[in-house]
């Protein structure tokens, strides 16, 4: 792993070249904990928010940027197609302390998103990328705050835009830069296409540019992060869908990039002590917040369980645990039946041959582009739409 340019955040060097991606509804303060417990010192991103929302002062989003006391770094991924907005909302969040690092989010395929000139949309207009990400920068700067971004191959193989995209990024100061090698058109089918982050990579030296390049895209057991930087040359990498339901896949690449021996996947007793402690995270997380409640924690509870269950079913996936147990976690409301559920769970089992490529999250595509008319044919930093509140932005900023 010689010859990489090192990734850092502020004066914050992780302990390995690892991020955790941002997504909507996964990566927010408790499963970012439960992360740390395998593999501390990591880059961990928060779930999206959007700029409107947050200069906005929106509710909903403000509690959303929730960081432990002990978390460090402080990462958030804001997204947003107004130069101005994201300008405003990076400012807010560093002048008031809250983060230690803003990623752009440029790389949302969601047909809602791109359809009005936003998320994955944004990469094929240069002049409104560059503006935004120059007044993220512009925003941050004073306060210290590393500003990185997040992007696809382009809208489809005929409109590949990473490259272009990653230059304009570097010219304008962005820390590092992170590829999903897939196109918006694929969306989360096929294979992640390693190619392009070498590609991107050398397109990044050739211009003189010393920032990270990561790569981003089917990383869903530690073998696959050493051949993705071995292959490709890039600087790190970014864990999208491959950590759902296996947060330890941290600890395995922490291990992996460090040339040591990686643990054998854990048994299902292990597994279930990680579930436990996780919904009880995300509860505590709820109920701090007074999200899903009325002012009794039972109520928290119910929110906190009803949004676990996804994380049951991935925690899950691979191992012997039959269709009605799975069916009865799809369905835990609290955690006592969470506990008994668990109980009943054979904890010498373990996982299948080939479980931890079971494919967890969005495997859905090819989609349809969908992008606002005549939106090609500009090239400025204008962009007519209506951005769509928190709740109308899908999960799918993963990898």
């Amino acid at each position: 792993m010689t010859g990489r340019v090192p990734l850092r955040v502020g004066d914050h060097i992780p302990a390995a070249p690892v991020v955790l991606a941002p997504m909507a509804g996964v990566t927010n303060a408790a499963y970012r904990r439960i992360c740390r417990s395998f593999a501390p010192g990591l880059v961990y991103v928060n779930e999206m928010v959007m700029a409107t929302a947050v200069a906005y002062r929106n509710d909903k989003t403000l509690r959303m940027m929730t960081f432990a006391s002990e978390e460090q770094p402080r990462s958030l991924q804001i997204y947003g197609s107004d130069p101005a907005q994201v300008g405003r909302a990076v400012r807010m969040v560093c002048e008031e302390g809250r983060v230690d690092h803003v990623d752009l989010n440029f790389g949302c395929p969601a047909a809602k998103v791109t359809r009005k000139g936003g998320g994955a949309a944004v990469p094929a207009r240069p002049a409104l990328l560059r503006a935004i990400v120059a007044a993220a920068v512009a925003g941050a700067e004073p306060f210290g705050v590393p500003v990185t971004a997040k992007f696809r191959m382009g809208l489809t193989d005929d409109l590949r835009t990473d490259v272009r995209a990653g230059l304009i990024c570097a010219d304008e100061g962005i820390t590092w830069v992170a590829l999903h090698a897939r196109t918006v058109e694929q969306h989360y089918a096929g294979e992640a296409r390693w190619n392009a982050i070498a590609e991107l990579k050398a397109a990044i030296v050739d211009a003189g540019h010393a920032i990270p390049v990561l790569g981003n895209g089917d990383i869903w057991e530690a073998a696959d992060g050493v051949a993705m930087m071995n292959q490709t040359g890039c600087d790190g990498v970014v864990v999208g869908r491959g950590c759902l339901g296996r947060p330890w896949l941290f600890r395995d690449l922490v291990e992996a990039l460090s040339g040591r021996p990686v643990l054998g996947p854990p048994t299902l007793g292990e597994v279930a002590e990680v579930i436990a402690a996780h919904a009880r995270a995300l509860v505590e997380h709820y109920t701090e917040d007074g999200v899903g409640r009325s002012g009794r924690r039972v109520a928290g509870e119910d929110f906190a369980m009803r949004d676990f269950r996804k994380h049951a079913s991935w925690y899950l996936t691979g191992y012997p645990v039959g269709p009605e147990a799975r069916r009865r976690f799809s369905m835990v409301s609290s955690l006592a039946e969470l506990d008994d559920l668990l109980a009943g769970l054979d904890p010498q089992a373990e996982l299948v041959e080939g479980g931890q490529r079971i494919r967890r999250g969005h495997t859905n595509g090819p989609i349809k582009v969908s992008l606002p008319e005549g939106f090609l044919c500009a090239d400025d930093a204008d962009v007519d739409m209506t951005i769509p509140d928190d709740d109308a932005v899908m999960a799918v900023s993963g990898g």
